[in-house]
């Protein structure tokens, strides 16, 4: 189900990821697409993650992959600190804004879904050093990586982006309520609230 509606989100989605490649290279200077590597998946036991873990000499947490979302920011110097943004950060750019506020600037994560990175639902994934600070502060979080990441989430539907520590403990807790409840049934409910979060901004707690 997640590779078909990648593919249809796609084909449908085109002329206006086309659009907002435009845009983004008019309003600023850098690459339109911004990568960055995040922490998936925890094959732990698997090959895949012993390899993982023999290559970097320390358990990172899950198979690391590259994310890609249209750039919504200033290009940071190399070797820049992982951080959060901020709600007035001033190193978002006015297309920025907009691409966030509606969440539009996730649509290439299509192809992360396509490649098997991520799921359309699932936790959103975190960038390693981020990730390890928060496995430290919350006990909980490492099970967040029991499925694949995904685009949408419980957790995104219901709250909006972090600004503190006790708003990424409260979304662990609705991740972990997903992942013990999640279906085919429940991913489609959570993509149809999806919609009305990229239109309207609205979240439903």
């Amino acid at each position: 189900m997640n590779l078909a509606v990648a593919v249809v989100g796609l084909i449908v989605a085109a002329p206006l990821m086309l659009l907002v490649a435009a845009l983004v290279k008019l309003d600023s200077r850098g690459p339109v697409i911004y990568k960055q590597k995040r922490v998936g998946l925890d094959r732990r036991g698997g090959r895949d993650q012993r390899v993982d873990n023999r290559r970097r000499g320390s358990d990172v947490g899950g198979r690391l992959f590259t994310m890609y979302k249209f750039r919504t920011m200033t290009c940071a110097p190399q070797g820049s600190e992982e951080c959060w943004a901020t709600p007035d950060d001033q190193r978002i750019t006015r297309m920025g804004r907009f691409l966030r506020a509606t969440r539009i600037d996730e649509l290439p994560q299509l192809f992360n879904v396509v490649r098997g990175d991520m799921n359309i639902v699932g936790p959103r994934p975190e960038q390693p050093t981020i990730f390890q600070e928060l496995r430290r502060e919350l006990g909980t979080y490492q099970e967040r990586q029991k499925v694949l990441p995904g685009i949408t989430g419980w957790a995104q539907v219901n709250l909006g982006y972090d600004t503190s520590l006790d708003d990424v403990k409260r979304k662990v807790e609705l991740d972990l309520e997903y992942i013990d409840r999640r279906s085919a049934t429940e991913d489609l409910a959570i993509m149809a609230r999806t919609m009305p979060v990229m239109v309207f901004g609205r979240v439903w707690m």
